[in-house]
């Protein structure tokens, strides 16, 4: 046909042979993976926190990944270890080839750490604390006035702090 270009011409209504049904890609699918939901920054984190302050005594990866919500790899239960003994949150000591973990801090802990790292990375500090003191409720000011007042007294032991 004269003046007849490829590009012109309507779309197929057969399926190109390269679309097919199933796996878009290799290896197992899980039914529910689309499902899954997307844990917030720190979730997993504490998450991992929580089992540890639950066991007692050190215990491995392995021992962590099977008694947490989901189905996370081992690699990353490992990865969120080491984050979180970067962030002195957790301790390990060497057992074998591998490690076992300890919780050095609760949620609380880590959560203290990650307000800490903030203010550390902020050039005015003065600045950040002032307006943190400022939005604080009237009821959180009371308790860090309070917190404030207990860390200077002279008599501050760490095993009466926190009574």
């Amino acid at each position: 046909m004269p003046g007849h270009h490829p590009d012109n011409e309507p779309p197929h209504e057969e399926v190109p042979e390269a679309v097919h049904p199933g796996p878009v890609h290799p290896g197992p699918v899980r039914p529910d993976s689309r499902r899954l939901r997307r844990r917030g920054q720190g979730e997993l984190e504490a998450q991992v926190l929580s089992v540890l302050h639950s066991a007692n005594g050190p215990a491995t990866a392995g021992w962590v990944q099977a008694r947490l919500d989901g189905d996370l790899a081992y690699t990353t239960v490992i990865t969120i270890l080491s984050r979180l003994y970067a962030k002195n949150a957790v301790t390990r000591s060497r057992e074998g080839r591998s490690y076992t973990w300890t919780s050095a801090s609760d949620e609380a802990g880590l959560a203290a750490l990650r307000m800490r790292r903030v203010l550390d990375g902020e050039r005015d500090r003065d600045a950040v604390l002032a307006h943190f003191v400022s939005a604080l409720s009237p009821g959180d000011e009371e308790r860090l006035r309070a917190l404030l007042a207990r860390a200077a007294a002279p008599d501050n032991s760490p095993d009466t702090e926190g009574r």
